[in-house]
């Protein structure tokens, strides 16, 4: 089944209606969605789909099906299913999505911040980290914060542009992560522009302006084996 991803060309929509094309163990597939699903270290959303009589029906995670094109909601356990051909209101847990999507572009910006090699990644809600292929001195807390800081200060809008699979080939460089590669299958990839500041490949959800990040803070830097240093940044709410 094929679900058209709303959040790929605007991040902000919150809900949309929808019809359920399919119903199975794995859970509910919709024509269309606003919820992302989990991958490339964010995330799947959460949120309700409405029933026609008002009801709700919560969604405790999101994840990619079967083909390439097919996204399932995870329904809680017990849930009464809609049926197929079923118009329902998908609404987003949006403020969870929104600080999933402040945490993913200050990630964008720290890599610019730590230039080596990016081996792993993770979002949450509060805060994120990545992983580098780098020697533990050149990291430090202080420097990588003010670093952060000064480019999100910048309040450079950010842009989705998309290229051939084989004009990525032709341009390796714009690959920072070892450890996931960006899909390919569809002739095209998408990456994340922050111009003057980085373009790489991304399949997550952005906010349009890094200014909407907001002051970070490097939590806390350790090691987590010969070639995976690890920076957790998040909110600094002081």
């Amino acid at each position: 089944m094929t679900t058209e991803a709303l959040f790929r060309d605007d991040a902000y929509l919150k809900e949309t209606e929808a019809t359920v094309i399919a119903v199975g163990d794995a859970g509910i597939e919709l024509d269309r969605t606003v919820f992302y699903p989990r991958g490339g270290g964010q995330p799947g959303d959460t949120g309700v789909l409405v029933r026609a009589d008002g009801s709700e029906l919560a969604i405790i995670d999101t994840r990619k099906g079967e083909s390439l094109e097919a996204i399932v909601h995870v329904p809680a356990a017990d849930a009464a299913l809609p049926a197929i051909g079923e118009r329902v209101t998908v609404r987003l847990d949006w403020a969870r999505r929104y600080a999933h999507m402040r945490i993913h572009t200050c990630l964008h910006v720290l890599s610019c911040v730590v230039t080596a090699p990016v081996t792993g990644g993770n979002i949450a809600a509060d805060k994120g980290r990545l992983d580098f292929d780098i020697d533990m001195s050149l990291l430090d807390a202080d420097r990588i914060t003010a670093g952060v800081n000064a480019l999100i200060e910048r309040a450079v809008d950010t842009e989705t542009v998309w290229i051939t699979d084989a004009e990525l080939d032709a341009q390796p460089e714009l690959v920072k992560t070892m450890s996931v590669q960006p899909p390919r299958g569809a002739g095209r990839v998408r990456l994340l522009r922050i111009e003057g500041i980085d373009l790489q490949p991304c399949g997550g959800t952005h906010v349009r302006n890094i200014g909407e990040i907001g002051r970070v803070k490097v939590l806390r830097i350790r090691s987590e084996g010969k070639r995976n240093k690890r920076v957790e940044i998040g909110f600094d709410d002081a």
